[in-house]
């Protein structure tokens, strides 16, 4: 297939009427043509992997190895898994009938919904827009995605690779910032899925409500993580490390900031001290899989939290090349700035609290976070943590690694969003479960 330029915003109504009498033709319901898309994308992943990895370079200073694991090998496991299971997902599935209607038969089958918004961020620019298009396609609609244009370089690669890999007609990539995103949110669309932050999130959904379309929002929020003294506090900090430094903290799932119980929180500082230097060697700005922060906005509303406490380790930034040191920061009082929003940077801080009790307390006060992360020998505080917490999603002992295992539903609640994908919650996403009965005339 040939290049198809990116529409500009008055061409954007012509795009979705497109789009729409596609689906409305029927051409993308066929179980066949749903594979046909999958293998199609495959084919884009495997064949331009090096095209994608120089964007996300140029974007976020990934390296090779950082971009391939969590942006191109994470969409073709998310692939690999759907393609293996579509089938069965899609087989109509029966349902029960009361002895009053009988003689009857009742069954439920996945409808596609029609013409889907994909609306991606630019922390993860590659994953984020082709991980939900993948359940997109599964389930038989055509899609608009929208790159984020604060990585212009992956927005730029995907509308320029997508069309020689997936019919125009079927996916469409619209680039550009406010007034393309505006212009599309005006369109009607049958369903919206929107991940980046909240701000943004009540304007899709508001402007979806206009059209009683339904949202999908994948948005963040600050993720504690809880350390109890009895813990292995060697293996919890280099596990705390990873989630949080990966991409340079700038990933929605990571660890925000530590509840050290009692004892722990001293502790903890020269383990997690050790950890970054174990990850990222004495000098991080000299690592090649340490990336830097998007743009020079975020770098200097990070810098601006340096200071929100004792640096136990890192502090060191540089504005001219995007780069803030992996930072621990201890003594960070509760009503620090660095406690007020999420961080979605590489700061870490330690926040010291007597006891299990008041961990969940703090927790509890805040917004739902998009994570709960734990470390803890004790049963009964993973059975508290469950029963007394609400939160997106909860893990212990491994942080960030759940969104990587596609038979979990991935999604947040109250402030860290609605709605869920991965797998096959993806195709409950993206279809709609419709009611058939069947009676006998006779």
């Amino acid at each position: 297939m040939t290049h198809t330029p990116a529409p500009a915003a008055a061409d954007i109504p012509t795009l979705v009427a497109r789009l729409r009498a596609t689906f409305d033709s029927g051409r993308t319901k066929p179980l066949a043509r749903r594979l046909e898309r999958l293998a199609a994308l495959h084919s884009l992943l495997t064949e331009q992997a090096e095209a994608f990895q120089q964007a996300l370079a140029a974007d976020l200073g990934k390296s090779a190895a950082e971009a391939y694991r969590t942006e191109i090998g994470f969409t073709l496991n998310e692939l690999d898994h759907t393609v293996a299971h579509l089938e069965e997902w899609l087989r109509p599935k029966p349902a029960d009938v009361p002895g009053i209607f009988r003689p009857a038969e009742a069954r439920v089958v996945r409808d596609p919904l029609g013409v889907v918004l994909v609306i991606a961020p630019w922390n993860y620019p590659l994953q984020l827009a082709l991980a939900p298009l993948v359940g997109a396609l599964a389930a038989g609609n055509t899609v608009v995605v929208k790159p984020s244009e604060l990585a212009p370089a992956t927005s730029a690669t995907m509308a320029r690779l997508l069309p020689r890999y997936l019919d125009p007609d079927t996916v469409a990539v619209v680039e550009g910032a406010v007034p393309e995103t505006t212009a599309l949110l005006e369109q009607r669309f049958d369903h919206i899925f929107y991940t980046g932050n909240g701000t943004v999130g009540r304007i899709v959904m508001a402007a979806a409500a206009r059209h009683l379309t339904p949202v999908t929002l994948e948005l963040g929020g600050k993720s504690p993580v809880v350390v109890e003294p009895g813990a292995d506090l060697a293996v919890t900090a280099r596990r705390i490390a990873r989630g949080k430094f990966l991409n340079a903290g700038q990933t929605c799932v990571a660890p925000d900031y530590v509840l050290a119980i009692g004892e722990s929180a001293a502790a903890l500082e020269k383990q997690l001290a050790d950890a970054v230097r174990e990850l990222h060697g004495d000098d991080p700005a000299a690592d090649p899989e340490y990336g830097r922060i998007v743009n020079d906005r975020h770098f200097d509303r990070l810098a601006a939290l340096l200071g929100d406490g004792r640096v136990v380790t890192g502090g060191g930034h540089d504005r001219g090349e995007r780069y803030i040191a992996p930072t621990v920061l201890a003594d960070v009082s509760p009503d620090a700035p660095v406690m007020r929003a999420e961080i979605f940077g590489p700061i870490l801080p330690i926040v010291a609290v007597p006891d299990l009790d008041a961990a969940i307390a703090f927790i509890n006060e805040r917004d739902k976070p998009l994570a709960l992360y734990a470390f803890t020998e004790s049963e009964r505080t993973k059975r508290r943590l469950t029963e007394e917490t609400s939160s997106g999603a909860l893990s212990f002992g491994l942080p960030v690694s759940h969104l990587a295992m596609p038979d979990l539903p991935f999604g947040g609640v109250g402030e860290s969003g609605m709605g869920r994908y991965h797998g096959e919650y993806s195709i409950e996403t993206f279809s709609h479960a419709k009611a058939v009965v069947d009676k006998p005339l006779a």
